[in-house]
């Protein structure tokens, strides 16, 4: 079940401890896909109402199978003040090319006409593989509000692709990969979401920072600490069960179970993965 009380305490925590501010409501570590739609409209109601004056940006994840539901729940993210919403592309019946992708999104869209729109981008998850360079030629004309990409996906030539014919655009593409982020941030990414920024949001802040200097070879202190934890917990089998449990023991927040078909990580890996976390000497000292 959603645990709504604890949203409170978790934006608190993400401000204080980890210095976020921006958040990525009802994705792939949320497991969105995973509730229905009256479980994600309570969720993305109480982190827009406990992320007031607090949180600068709270973009709601509105994909969905069923295009009259991520239809729905758009428009009830332009009800509730978000920021910005976001769709994955449909995964069972999939577009087989980028028109046919483009008319899905475009629906989803229109019906939040003065929200900021993405398209979160994760073949891995979806196996729907049109590469976003493509994706992007005319989608500003068929979708006025079309803001960026949510890039989760290894090929930097794709990113790379976007970003160099995109500068005249000013659209936001925001690396999903975070073992890979510097690499991302080097050919020109404006930011990043993804999972371990809830409890490594600090860590990253500093990297960014250190890249802007620029100061590389901080920048890289920091993103090969991060990949030796990550390279360490994915040989042990590293999903949203498992970062659910890292951020349990790093923050001190309970954030409960997966929903089925996902399972509860082990007491196994809880134990090693914290031990790694712990282990770790950051460059600031932590």
């Amino acid at each position: 079940q959603i645990n709504l009380l604890v949203i409170r305490q978790y934006v608190d925590y993400l401000v204080s401890e980890q210095n976020v501010k921006n958040v990525f409501v009802n994705g792939t570590t949320g497991e969105g896909l995973s509730l229905n739609i009256q479980e994600r409209k309570q969720l993305a109601e109480e982190w827009v109402c406990q992320g007031k004056d607090k949180l600068d940006h709270v973009i709601i994840h509105v994909g969905a199978l069923s295009l009259p539901e991520s239809q729905e729940l758009a428009r009830h993210a332009a009800a509730i003040g978000a920021s910005g919403i976001a769709v994955i592309a449909p995964f069972f019946f999939k577009p087989t090319n980028k028109d046919e992708l483009i008319a899905f999104l475009q629906k989803v869209a229109s019906e939040a006409p003065a929200v900021p729109f993405y398209y979160y981008h994760i073949p891995p998850l979806t196996g729907v593989k049109i590469r976003v360079e493509g994706l992007l030629d005319g989608i500003k004309e068929r979708i006025p509000t079309f803001q960026g990409v949510k890039f989760s996906d290894t090929d930097l030539l794709d990113l790379a692709q976007c970003i160099n014919k995109n500068e005249r655009e000013q659209l936001a593409f925001l690396y999903g990969v975070d073992e890979q982020l510097l690499s991302a941030l080097a050919i020109g990414a404006d930011g990043a979401v993804g999972s371990t920024y809830n409890y490594l949001g600090r860590k990253t802040n500093l990297m960014l920072q250190a890249f802007a200097k620029p100061d590389l070879a901080l920048a890289r202190k920091y993103q090969f600490l991060t990949g030796e934890f990550l390279n360490f917990v994915i040989k042990l089998g590293f999903g949203v069960a498992q970062t659910k449990a890292v951020m349990t023991f790093v923050s001190g927040i309970p954030m409960g179970p997966p929903r089925l078909p996902l399972v509860d990580a082990s007491e196994e890996f809880i134990v090693k993965a914290k031990a790694k976390l712990d282990s770790i000497v950051w460059p600031d000292g932590d």
